[in-house]
């Protein structure tokens, strides 16, 4: 019978080996190696693969072998080389000595300082000339020569001192410790969410370079019981579809090891590719998620109705165009702001001299004048207080501006705002919507705060409407004593309230019998105040709902006084997932009573006002162990998202971190910048060590730690 010959052992034992079980040859050199050399061929498969049974043609053997540049050879020589112990890298990097390893963390130590420092302020790496001969290399290599140049031990390894193929200076150097910071500051907040809820907050805008970034915000719970919200990432979107945003936000996710599953909240703004009922991000979530609930962001809800009041009444769109026109006019040259300046300087010298506004360090600053915009919160507040504070300097540049013979048409528009400006019609618009959007500023602020929930922010919206009513009920007589005390100010000529109301520009004969009285108050002040309560009432009624109803229950102020377990036991049953309908929510009838009699008796929940401060406590005091239930209800009602303000400030950031002299960034460097950048209390606690060793990790080093 043809079978394994053993004297083969002595010509090709170097190699050959037999296997009993399977009854075939192989060779151990191509087993090892022939997927790195490249091997192919029938016999190369029969010796790697299934293995060579073809007793009776000893040949097809040195067929296998062939000549010096065969497949065979080259896996024979890598099988040497790995042999030879003196050509291993472990062997090559423990012939380092001691010294060059200090050297080389000391160097590594040294970038990463400069890397952090460049990093945390949001600045530029790189210089146009970074050559040797330039004098300005860029922040980096300029920094780098700054910080290390007073400590000899850090000069001595560094740059011209540090081996030309380690100074650890070049751009991808740079680009790898940027990434090991973002990469662990991202870890770093992922670890803190741990598996708990979160909120998802999204939004898109485009950078200078015309590409369109979207911002992942997650808000949750942290272990202290403080709503916190992190910054976890900028994705660049080929497009704005609800798809495209859905797709990065997985690939997001996965990459970070988090789940849409732990989602219990969204908010975005009132785009139709984020709200929309039917193909809109916020309904491809739900599909994934039933638990992850929309509320559109409140600062932009009340955004949109003071636009809404400024749009469809329309002695206030003209006022409104007319503050756009003076904010155009004074801006539109150099020449025309330092004569603002002068003029306001002039002004409050005067006052100063007559005792009018006092003098301390910090008061009257120069002001500038804002420009209003619709998607700019507090903007339109902004201009109005400007132009108040600004309005002998601009009627002084509006007179000089109407002087000048040869732009015709500033003069044309100058004239025109001097017209509007000494009526009596603008100050009282002037000082009317100063009041009113007074009150709704302070709640956009209050909105924009990160540690807001959700009750508290309705509940503000609330006492917006109350001051809303009362100044419409009792405040038009003090508006214009206030009114008529500017317009004295300035020799605004002040009409008789008894006399009939006659607009500019139109016959007395065509006209109903109106008194000054009657259309200031009736058309414009109670007209405008009932069209702003109505847009508040029409944009945040339709958040009164089941949810929000049974989450008023949790409110602690006044010793729980809203405290009602029939409703908290429905607010429970909207998450199926967390409270099981059969053993759940029956203890959590029970743990229910036992809280509420806990806190009313416990002193230190007695002046607690908002969900916020109760979640706190129970941390402080432990009871969100005893009551795990409860402060799982809490947590869930402190992570529903009020505004998407944090959102807004990353692409604030985002002007910082790339404009136009960087517009180039690639978007894993842009990434790593706006994060260390935004995060920078979070990236300040991570370890250098930590850094270096991730940096180490990130691939193949030239030195080891």
């Amino acid at each position: 019978m043809c079978r394994f010959n053993p004297k083969w052992y002595e010509e090709f034992g170097s190699w050959l080996e037999y296997s009993v079980s399977k009854d075939a040859c192989f060779c151990l050199h191509c087993y090892l190696f022939d997927m790195e050399v490249g091997g192919s061929g029938s016999t190369q498969e029969a010796f790697v693969g299934v293995g060579f049974k073809n007793w009776h043609k000893k040949d097809r053997i040195k067929v296998h072998v062939g000549d010096h540049k065969s497949a065979h050879n080259r896996c024979y020589q890598a099988c040497q080389d790995l042999m030879k112990q003196k050509q291993h890298i472990d062997v090559a990097l423990s012939n380092i000595s001691d010294q060059q390893k200090i050297d080389y963390r000391l160097r590594l130590k040294t970038s990463l300082d400069c890397v952090r420092f460049l990093l945390r302020n949001g600045k530029s790496f790189r210089g146009n000339d970074e050559s040797t001969s330039s004098n300005q290399q860029g922040l980096f290599l300029e920094l780098l020569k700054f910080y290390s140049k007073p400590n000899k031990e850090m000069s001595d390894v560094v740059l011209e001192n540090a081996p030309d193929n380690n100074t650890l200076t070049s751009p991808k150097i740079q680009k790898d410790l940027a990434q090991a910071c973002a990469d662990l500051t991202v870890k770093a907040i992922v670890s803190d969410l741990g598996d708990d809820y979160f909120s998802l907050l999204v939004d898109e805008a485009r950078d200078v370079a015309i590409k369109e970034q979207m911002a992942v915000v997650l808000q949750y719970v942290n272990k202290k019981g403080s709503i916190v919200e992190r910054f976890i990432g900028i994705i660049h979107v080929s497009d704005t579809t609800a798809q495209s945003l859905k797709a990065a936000i997985d690939a997001l996710f996965s990459k970070l090891g988090l789940s849409l599953s732990k989602c219990r909240g969204q908010g975005y703004d009132g785009a139709s590719n984020m709200r929309g009922e039917f193909k809109g991000l916020k309904s491809l979530i739900l599909e994934d998620n039933k638990s992850a609930f929309y509320i559109h962001c409140f600062a932009h809800q009340l955004q949109l109705a003071l636009v809404k009041v400024a749009k469809h009444h329309k002695k206030i769109e003209d006022f409104f165009d007319m503050l756009q026109k003076i904010a155009t006019v004074v801006g539109g040259s150099c020449k025309r702001k330092e004569i603002l300046q002068m003029n306001q300087y002039a002004v409050i010298a005067e006052r100063i001299a007559s005792g009018e506004i006092p003098t301390r360090k910090g008061l009257n600053q120069e002001r500038t004048l804002k420009r209003p915009g619709d998607t700019r919160w507090g903007s339109h507040f902004g201009t109005i207080t400007s132009v108040i504070s600004l309005f002998s300097p601009i009627i002084s540049l509006m007179n000089f501006i109407e002087d000048e013979p040869k732009n015709e048409t500033a003069r044309c528009d100058a004239g025109s705002i001097l017209y509007a400006m000494e009526d009596f019609e603008f100050a009282f618009l002037l000082h009317l919507m100063k009041l009113i959007l007074g009150i709704s500023y302070e709640l956009s602020q209050a909105l924009q705060r990160k540690d807001q929930d959700l009750l508290n922010a309705i509940a503000l919206v609330k006492v917006v409407k109350c001051r809303l009513q009362e100044v419409r009920d009792n405040g038009f007589d003090e508006l214009l004593q206030e009114t008529n005390i500017f317009a004295n100010k300035y020799d605004i000529d002040i009409p008789n309230m008894n006399d009939v109301y006659c607009p500019k520009g139109r016959s007395r004969r065509r006209l109903e019998s109106v008194t000054f009285f009657h259309y200031f108050k009736v058309e414009l002040f109670n007209t405008v105040i009932d069209t702003q309560i109505q847009e508040l009432n029409d944009r945040f009624d339709n958040v009164n709902t089941k949810l929000l109803e049974c989450l008023s229950c949790l409110n602690p102020h006044d010793s729980f006084a809203n405290f009602n377990k029939e409703k908290l036991i429905e607010f429970a049953r909207f998450y199926p997932l967390e409270f099981d309908e059969l053993a759940d929510i029956h203890f959590l009838s029970s743990s229910l009573s036992n809280f509420i009699v806990d806190v009313r008796l416990d002193s230190d929940f007695g002046n607690l006002q908002t969900i916020s401060d109760l979640a706190l406590k129970m941390v402080e005091k432990g009871k969100d162990i005893v009551y795990p239930l409860v402060y799982l209800l809490i947590k869930l009602a402190l992570v529903l998202p009020v505004a998407t303000a944090s959102v807004e400030r990353v692409f604030s950031a985002m002007t910082i971190v790339k404009d136009k002299l960087r517009n180039r960034m690639s978007d894993d460097w842009f990434n790593s910048c706006m994060v260390t950048y935004i995060e920078r209390d979070i990236f300040d606690t991570i370890d250098d060590e930590d850094i270096m060793q991730y940096f180490q990790g990130m691939k193949n080093r030239r030195m080891l730690l």
